[in-house]
């Protein structure tokens, strides 16, 4: 954030509570910041847990209204709307494939495709498709520039998985009143997601290797000057540089207290490898709630660089049901690897998951209640709404022999398109990884000569931090 004046002191009646006065250049006018206290910490966040609890508990006595409903003509119009648009798609790519210096025309076209598939098989209005093709894509693409940028030969799906928490910072940003955009903060977070990831699943790595990598990183976090060990962590060590580069520590505390709160559900996931089968529900639920929750909380503070509680409570509960619905949706790889989670575990009880699934479209609501009194647009909330439920949903087409034969009858109903469609669909698209390929290219290409990122500027770059150790 460039402020062109900032104050920090203590205030009147409390002097352990911090004060920040910083002139916003977007809005021009001076900010009061009295939330730069220290706010988010661990006590705070656990009770988040057991707030997030409680809800989920009381979620499970309040199953919600499967909607909207489809009727088989609605499904059978919209199913042909998919298709020709995908082909639509496919053409372009390929034609772009040959003739290189017609990129961009390509790009218009798919993107028109794309509007009109929101349009007609979604239902989508074209202000809402506005938000989507005007705001949410171009912030992926830019996104997806800028993770190339840093560094080259990270891979599309580690790119795809950054991304998609990209999204839920640019999804946050205007429902707390600031501009949607990708910044260097929001790139910096969100390509830690791959690197840690990558690095704490990796089966060759000892769970000592682990533990001291979680204790190094935890002191670059805390601002210590530690240096990097390895490569990794010269990556890694880069990319938290990025986000001090925009909030500096003195002047944002709740950032890294937020890293902090983050960090630590990382290594409570990390213990949770060695005791999963023994754990309790209780204890399987909160894990889930924490390591969701605490990573949505840092991109909701990554906003603006501070946050008032009402807000961080949103924030925290909206990440609580992004882990549980992406626990959902990788049900089967789960199962696959012996990973435990709430929908693993009813499963290797022989319960079906239609309880399950219910309780979290009831907690989808609830989340979606939290967001009335934020000051972004009511398409957005909608927009936001109507993507939640849809992965919930489209992930019980995924998982469907989980699920009792009446509740997939009854889900089908509220989906735009039949569960075996999604299914052929989801093969054919999963065996065109080519396709693909040059469709994220087609995206992400750009020069140095008129793309030039922000990071770069900085001197921040992965390269950059090598050449300097």
């Amino acid at each position: 954030m460039e402020e062109v004046e900032s104050v920090t002191g203590f205030s009147q009646d409390d002097s352990s509570r911090r004060f920040s006065v910083s002139w916003n250049p977007k809005t021009f006018r001076f900010v009061f910041l009295q939330s730069m206290e220290n706010r988010f910490h661990s006590s705070w966040v656990e009770a988040q847990v057991a707030s997030c609890a409680k809800v989920w508990t009381r979620c499970a006595s309040d199953p919600p209204s499967l909607e909207p409903q489809y009727s088989r003509r609605d499904h059978e119009a919209r199913e042909i709307a998919y298709d020709a648009e995908l082909r639509a798609v496919e053409w372009e790519a390929r034609r772009a494939a040959r003739h290189k210096d017609e990129s961009s025309v390509s790009q218009d076209r798919i993107l028109a495709s794309f509007a009109r598939f929101a349009v007609n098989a979604l239902d989508l209005e074209p202000e809402t498709v506005a938000l989507l093709t005007g705001d949410f894509l171009p912030a992926g693409i830019e996104f997806c520039r800028g993770a190339r940028n840093f560094d080259a030969n990270l891979s599309r799906s580690d790119t795809i998985q950054a991304c998609r928490n990209a999204w839920t910072a640019c999804g946050l940003q205007p429902l707390l009143g600031v501009r949607s955009e990708i910044t260097s903060s929001i790139l910096g977070y969100s390509l830690l997601y791959p690197y840690t990831d990558n690095y704490l699943d990796n089966s060759h790595v000892s769970l000592h290797a682990k533990l001291g990598f979680s204790q190094r990183f935890r002191s670059r976090l805390q601002g210590s000057g530690e240096p990097a060990s390895n490569a990794h962590e010269i990556t890694l060590w880069a990319l938290v540089a990025m986000i001090e580069a925009q909030y500096p520590r003195a002047q944002f505390p709740q950032v890294y207290e937020c890293f902090l709160a983050i960090h630590g559900a990382q290594e409570a996931s990390v213990a949770q490898l060695q005791a999963e089968a023994w754990i309790s529900d209780a204890e399987l639920l909160h894990l889930s709630l924490l390591k969701g929750g605490t990573s949505v909380l840092a991109d909701a503070c990554l906003a603006r660089g501070w946050m008032s509680e009402e807000e961080g409570r949103f924030g925290f509960e909206w990440g609580a049901l992004l882990q549980l619905g992406d626990d959902l949706q990788d049900v089967h790889e789960d199962l696959q690897r012996g990973s435990t989670t709430v929908f693993t575990r009813a499963v290797n009880r022989g319960e079906p998951l239609d309880p399950l699934v219910l309780q979290l479209l009831c907690f989808c609501d609830h989340v979606a209640a939290r967001m009335d009194p934020l000051p972004g647009s009511q398409r957005l909330k909608d927009l936001l709404r109507m993507s939640w439920r849809s992965l919930i949903v489209a992930a019980i087409a995924d998982a469907h022999e989980y699920f009792s034969p009446g509740f997939l009858v009854a889900a089908e109903l509220c989906s735009p398109f039949r569960f075996q469609f999604q299914r052929a669909r989801r093969r054919q698209l999963a065996g065109r990884q080519g396709f693909y390929t040059t469709l994220f290219d087609l995206f992400i290409q750009t020069s140095e000569s008129n793309y030039a990122y922000r990071v770069s500027a900085s001197g921040c770059s992965s390269e950059a931090l090598q050449a300097t150790l």
